[in-house]
């Protein structure tokens, strides 16, 4: 329990290998060996590129899922509209705990990677390639990739490729993110909304997809795309990696057909038969339960279907024994200090949230999940990056999930369950959060005097807000310490000197569980995780 993933976990492959093949014969394919299992790649012109990509129904698989053809199309046409040659990046930052499958390509199978980008690059004009990754091990793998090919950054090649490191961290994988860092700045989203394919890498036009599409591509290239859309679901034809972990017996990476049960992936990884929950495309995805599990299988639209999502790939369950609200909390606190720090939502918003859900967790009471939910809703929409909305969207699921457990917080203090930390986080990282998250100090309204006049809501909007009768809703919860000194400011500006700021006894770091709910309490207040706490 509370373990990292390793760099490169166990990989495993449901039918026959695509991206895996050659990984039963060595643990890593050099450009011989590669070439070997895979075979030469011949380059590509840029339609026909294009329309391969449109025929096999080709996304991007870093988690937007967006079509690889329409980008390789904007991307083409910026370029010749102002006449300049584009840059292909793979996006190799893998920032997200529970996310290895792009690490394991990069480190296991680092030239079919390359087949694709540089597959692209021909078909593009490009003349630059750059591979952003954020491990040591990933780092040594392509730059003995890139040295097997005899490229480098040297000037006066036909091709210049090489390597930029980013942080380990959530918002370090955003596209506009690895395209700062390749520009020299800090690898934190710019705070403004750019598309790469119009000023990316340098101000050119940029093609940025991740590991596992360029893979695909390569894939797809070689084979046709008859014989690649033979395999999974007509819809979205092919293979996808996907990242098992949580309470699972063995975590993997594995590469599995669409339209293959999700409960057999689950059940190749050890999960539990009965999972709790099923956290579907990692820490920005959502949250399905049993019932969904049965029905859903590995595609996008199938997940989607059944509340969840394919995202980054990555698959977490829970099982009966550990309490959802509570492991949901540690990523909650771990979102929030992933904050790029630019933007009020997720500088601000974020640790609000993870406080407020803290606050449930510890028998807040209904007036605290108001609170939380209103806080949520504020989040989303606004931010300078996606981090934000991705963890909205995590923390809306949750509570939607697991509405048992949530009304045996809220109604009666707790669920009887301890938090076993099934779901993997950097240990470090998360001490910290909670830390910087959490305060004792909570606001007050004082309602026989307060006049209505709202200054306090223009100065904390993250903590209160104007209702539509014209007097504030204050969020129940603990003050985060980054907005301390605006909850002082906004009580002291209060005209009618109806606010003030109480200290409270923060949560038991390690307190005992409470008693299971009686059965016939758990009934009523719903069946299973799909049902609403109204």
């Amino acid at each position: 329990m509370n373990a990292p993933l390793p760099d490169v976990p166990e990989v495993r492959v449901v039918g026959l290998p695509q991206l895996t093949q050659g990984f039963d014969l060595v643990e890593r394919l050099d450009l011989g060996l590669h070439l070997k299992v895979h075979g030469p790649l011949e380059p590509i012109a840029g339609e026909l590129l294009a329309r391969l990509t449109e025929e096999i129904s080709l996304r991007g698989r870093g988690g937007a899922g967006f079509p690889f053809g329409r980008k390789l199309r904007a991307v083409a046409a910026s370029a010749i509209r102002r006449g300049v040659r584009p840059v292909v990046v793979v996006n190799g930052s893998e920032g997200e705990p529970a996310c290895r499958k792009d690490t394991v390509l990069l480190n296991r199978s680092p030239h079919l990677v390359l087949d694709g980008a540089l597959l692209a690059a021909e078909a593009l004009g490009a003349r630059t390639l750059v591979v952003a990754v954020t491990r040591d091990s990933t780092e040594i793998s392509i730059r003995a990739a890139l040295a097997e090919r005899g490229l480098s950054d040297r000037r006066g090649q036909r091709m210049r490729a090489r390597v930029v490191r980013t942080p380990e961290r959530m918002v370090s994988g955003e596209a506009s993110a690895v395209v700062r860092a390749i520009n020299g700045g800090p690898a934190l989203p710019p705070g403004r909304r750019v598309r790469a394919a119009e000023s990316g890498v340098g101000g050119a036009p940029t093609l940025l997809s991740n590991a596992e599409t360029f893979a695909q591509l390569a894939v797809a290239a070689r084979i046709g795309a008859r014989r690649y859309s033979r395999t999974g679901t007509a819809a979205e034809p092919g293979t996808v990696l996907l990242t098992i972990s949580g309470a699972v017996a063995r975590p993997m990476v594995v590469e599995v057909p669409t339209g293959v049960p999700l409960r057999y992936v689950l059940q190749l990884a050890g999960a539990p038969p009965a999972p709790e929950g099923v956290l579907t495309g990692g820490y920005h995805g959502e949250w399905i339960g049993s019932a969904a599990v049965h029905e859903a299988v590995v595609s996008r639209d199938s997940l989607a279907s059944v509340g969840g999502s394919l995202g980054a790939g990555a698959i977490l369950p829970i099982g009966p024994d550990t309490c959802p609200l509570g492991e949901a909390l540690r990523v909650a606190h771990w979102l929030a200090a992933e904050s790029a720090g630019q933007c009020g939502p997720c500088r601000l918003g974020l640790p609000a949230a993870a406080g407020g859900l803290a606050d449930v967790v510890n028998g807040g009471g209904p007036t605290a999940l108001e609170a939380l939910r209103e806080v949520t809703r504020a989040l989303k929409g606004r931010g300078a990056c996606k981090h934000p909305d991705g963890s909205a969207r995590f923390f809306a699921s949750t509570l939607s999930a697991f509405t048992d457990d949530l009304a045996a917080h809220v109604l009666y203090g707790g669920c009887g369950r301890e938090t076993q930390g099934v779901l993997p986080l950097p240990l470090p990282d998360h001490r910290d959060a909670a830390e910087l998250t959490q305060s004792s100090e909570r606001i007050v309204i004082d309602w026989t005097r307060c006049q209505g006049h709202g200054l306090c809501a223009d100065v904390v909007p993250e903590l209160i807000r104007i209702n539509p009768d014209g007097y504030p809703s204050v969020a129940d919860v603990v003050v985060p310490v980054q907005l301390r000194g605006r909850a002082q400011r906004a009580v002291r500006r209060c005209p009618a000197l109806a606010m003030r700021i109480e200290q409270t006894d923060p949560p038991e770091p390690d307190r005992a569980p409470r008693p299971a709910l009686p059965a016939a309490h758990r009934r009523e207040l719903g069946s299973g995780p799909q049902h609403g706490l109204r």
